[in-house]
């Protein structure tokens, strides 16, 4: 397995197939319907964002994304939106995930998403890409990572706790449950030091 930072515009479609597989179901009301939302997030890729876990033969095992005040793994703006899915469908559609948005903040390096190909689970890829991802963090000067993690993942929030991520917050998503489909998430730390 290699770890590289960033991808190749060839591999967008994998990575938005692998995103909306791991997300669709999170995200499916706001960027729905299915192939929208991989038209979308196809064009919106920010490898600068990224990195990627591939095998030897090259295919796409995991992605790690991570959220600066340049940008995020899947951005894009309201002329983005718009042209997959009309002007009044992107002006919902951002409202309706500003909602979801977490903010990126000097004091904590920001992972915003992970994840890792069903057949490659279990495999220690995950647990690469969160290295990858501390390592960025300890890079650009950061002493902490934070990441947020939905209460019905339990498998991921065990990885993060496995490699030393602690719960600090719980957010629960009230009334917006039904929109996004998870009652609460979990804001988590991993301290660099």
């Amino acid at each position: 397995m290699r770890i590289v930072r960033g991808f190749t515009p060839v591999d967008r479609p994998a990575i938005a197939a692998l995103y909306w597989e791991a997300f669709g179901q999170k995200l499916g009301r706001a960027l729905g319907p299915r192939d929208r939302a991989l038209r979308f997030i196809e064009t919106v890729l920010s490898p600068d964002h990224a990195f990627c876990a591939f095998d030897e033969d090259g295919r796409l095992l995991g992605v790690a994304g991570f959220k600066t005040l340049e940008g995020a793994l899947v951005g894009g703006d309201f002329a983005d939106m718009a042209r997959v899915y009309g002007r009044i469908g992107a002006m919902w559609r951002l409202a309706v995930l500003a909602l979801l948005s977490r903010e990126t903040e000097n004091v904590r390096f920001l992972m915003d998403g992970i994840f890792v190909a069903p057949e490659a689970r279990g495999q220690g890829v995950g647990t690469r890409l969160l290295d990858a991802i501390a390592a960025e963090a300890r890079a650009r000067g950061y002493h902490e990572v934070r990441l947020d993690v939905v209460e019905d993942n339990t498998r991921a929030r065990a990885l993060y706790e496995r490699v030393g991520y602690r719960a600090v917050a719980r957010h629960s998503t009230g009334l917006l449950r039904y929109v996004f489909r998870f009652r609460a998430a979990t804001t988590m730390v991993l301290d660099l030091g």
